[in-house]
């Protein structure tokens, strides 16, 4: 279920991070498009404040009083087609706008031949919202304007002004469609690498959530296998001393059957006293520990030392050791005791001897395991993956315990000392930080 969770959250947060970057290159597209248009329509208008302002004015308030194809009409034309030219616009003139709602096309700046289309008095396309800007005296700027006889087309207007600053007329100008598209083409081409860039990061982003899942199923099955081995090599413990328990309780039974058989109830009640205390010395392996995986664990080696012949001593502070992931504490505390185990077992069986202290506050763990057994002669080199001071068995790989414990105890920041005395005595403290 944790890792469902886990799993689900990656692909969320792959597909919301997809999600935002997508549209951030939509919006990016969007705006760079309207900024286009915008800086396209300003220029424009600056542009036709400026005719508006060099405008001859009074040629144009003489044309006004007689809108007619005269010589002020023809010279006024001519200025504007100039200024047409040069701006290379589609279209730059003038309107009257005698109502808030429809503008009339004056004078339109054309080449002289052309006629058709640009007659005095024609209604213009502006759009009534920007006609009302005008009438209030104020400049415009339009959308782009599907015209069927033009072309579509963004326009600009601009107030022509006499010399006592009242608004006579108005300067406008159309930027041909094909001129923005090609303008915004441009700026789009030269930030293509924005949306590349973009892109990539969107494939990165998605093969890193792969990359990211795989890694962490490998690490998860790591563990699972880790685990498994743990619980594995502690059951097959328990059920070697299980066996053996019951190997030699079957012998117990056979001898005290002979003896009653053979009339000796004496010896029978002898040996059945014998016995007690074994079965006492079995009671006691019972451990009163809040953490079940440390309980079952040091019952196991408790029962494992005994096969041995091994006195150990168990003190455990009541604690529930949350702070640390029970299969960490089995690895740690398992290798260290079999160490022990392994060495106190090469001493004649009454200097045969492990303590364990398992200690808990509110800054730390300390785990601390004693035996006694033959001193290490390199104790620098114990922790070194492959060291081991055991004898080489066939199909056994020596040497990784130490090392394990070691890593474990990093994770956790830690520190492990090993420490031999000259009294045949070893003594290994682990000290797991809280805080």
């Amino acid at each position: 279920m944790k890792n469902r969770k886990i799993k689900l959250i990656l692909v969320l947060a792959t597909v919301l991070l997809s999600l935002f970057t997508s549209l951030n290159v939509a919006t990016s597209y969007v705006k760079m498009k309207k900024t286009v248009e915008e800086s396209i329509a300003n220029q424009s208008l600056e542009a036709a404040i400026s005719i508006a302002s060099s405008l001859d004015v009074k040629l144009y308030q003489q044309f006004l009083n007689n809108p007619v194809e005269s010589e002020a009409y023809w010279e006024l034309r001519s200025y504007l087609n100039d200024a047409r030219e040069k701006l290379g616009a589609l279209l730059v003139y003038t309107l009257l706008i005698d109502n808030p709602t429809v503008s009339t096309a004056m004078i339109a700046g054309a080449p002289a031949n052309i006629t058709k289309g640009f007659e005095i008095g024609i209604p213009c396309t502006v759009p009534e919202k920007q006609v009302k800007l005008a009438n209030r005296g104020l400049t415009y700027v339009t959308n782009v304007i599907e015209d069927p006889n033009h072309g579509d087309y963004l326009s600009v207007g601009a107030p022509i002004k006499n010399e006592n600053g009242q608004i006579i007329g108005y300067l406008g100008i159309d930027i041909g469609a094909d001129k923005v598209n090609g303008i915004k083409g441009k700026v789009l081409e030269n930030n293509i690498l924005l949306f590349i860039y973009n892109g990539l990061f969107i494939i990165f982003v998605i093969a890193s959530f792969f990359f990211l899942q795989r890694w962490y199923q490998k690490e998860v099955t790591k563990e699972v296998e880790l685990t498994e081995d743990t619980y594995q090599t502690e059951i097959k413990a328990l059920i070697t001393s299980v066996s053996s328990l019951r190997h030699d309780f079957t012998n117990h039974i056979q001898v005290l059957y002979g003896l009653l058989q053979l009339g000796e109830a004496d010896q029978a009640k002898h040996y059945l006293s014998s016995l007690s205390k074994d079965v006492q010395e079995i009671k006691s392996l019972k451990l009163n520990i809040n953490h079940p995986g440390l309980s079952i664990l040091l019952q196991t080696k408790k029962l494992a030392a005994q096969n041995h012949n091994i006195k150990m001593d168990v003190t455990v502070s009541q604690d529930a050791y949350n702070n640390i992931k029970t299969t960490d504490l089995i690895k740690i505390l398992s290798n260290l005791i079999d160490n022990a185990i392994d060495a106190t077992i090469e001493l004649p069986e009454n200097d045969r001897k492990v303590t364990i202290y398992c200690y808990a506050d509110a800054l730390k763990y300390v785990f601390t395991i004693i035996n006694t057994g033959p001193t290490i002669s390199e104790p620098h080199q114990i922790f070194k993956q492959g060291f081991t001071t055991k004898k080489p068995e066939l199909g056994k790989i020596r040497g990784q315990g130490l090392f394990i414990v070691k890593e474990v105890v990093k994770k956790y920041n830690g520190t492990i000392s090993i420490q031999t005395t000259a009294e045949s005595e070893t003594t290994a403290k682990v000290i797991i930080p809280l805080k």
